[in-house]
């Protein structure tokens, strides 16, 4: 069995290796783009540089995420990508390869439309088997069923589809995105209820009851729902449970 990446020795040497060609405002801002979780701090006092501890972070915080060890060396490769210039590639991929992230004859590069999508790390667990075999329709169907069953578990709520995204989302809703006192809180919070209630009408409904051969998904089709899918499932991985609401509403 091939020995898992030594993660604290590969997010050191990352680290160290780009600390000098980029800043840390460029470090938070790509990790926040690629990385769909909050960053942990991990301490390590052999790291003095400030930008090096910012990589660290991230890459030990992936490390820790649940998630196919695909999905994983994936995301960690367009970090990387993202972050190292042109003339530092060869010292990176070098760490890269050593480490196992890399296989030794791959190109430093994630070359797939759904991987460059950068899909929230839900999508990729259930639908990159099923995009990759071209079932775009199924791929679709998992999305909608997961993010449904995610939105009930952190509401604590019984409801299902559009009842569920109605009750849960919207200013007097359990799940916050916003402190809802403003009048821009409020309609962001109705429409995130919204979007996520058009999402179970238009698509997790038609999946669910009509068959594959009728309701065609076309693999752009595909992409565009999981894109979008992929904004709903950060929403709700930002979303607070407002305890107050639920006691409120019994």
């Amino acid at each position: 069995m091939p020995q898992a990446p030594d993660y604290r020795l590969i997010a050191t040497r990352i680290g160290e290796s780009i600390k000098k060609s980029t800043v840390l405002n460029e470090i938070r801002r790509t990790a926040r783009a690629i990385f769909h979780f909050q960053k942990e701090s991990f301490p390590n006092d052999a790291i003095t540089s400030s930008r090096s501890k910012e990589v660290y972070d991230w890459i030990m915080t992936l490390a820790k995420q649940c998630m196919d060890p695909d999905i994983r060396n994936s995301l960690l490769i367009k970090f990387c990508k993202e972050l190292v210039p042109e003339e530092r590639y060869p010292e990176v991929e070098k760490i890269l390869k050593n480490s196992g992230i890399m296989a030794s004859k791959e190109s430093y590069s994630v070359p797939t439309e759904f991987t460059q999508r950068n899909l929230h790390s839900e999508i990729h667990r259930h639908c990159k088997t099923l995009y990759l075999d071209g079932h775009y329709f199924h791929a679709v169907f998992e999305a909608c069923k997961v993010y449904n069953k995610s939105v009930k578990t952190k509401a604590e709520e019984t409801k299902d589809g559009h009842a569920l995204m109605l009750s849960v989302w919207g200013p007097d809703g359990v799940l916050k995105v916003t402190p809802c006192k403003t009048e821009t809180d409020k309609n962001v919070q109705n429409g995130i209820k919204f979007l996520s209630a058009g999402l179970m009408q238009a698509v997790r409904n038609p999946t669910a009851h009509e068959p594959a051969v009728e309701w065609p998904i076309s693999k752009e089709d595909c992409l565009n729902i999981l894109s979008f899918m992929s904004f709903l499932f950060k929403t709700l991985d930002d979303a607070v449970y407002d305890r107050e609401s639920h006691e409120t509403s019994i």
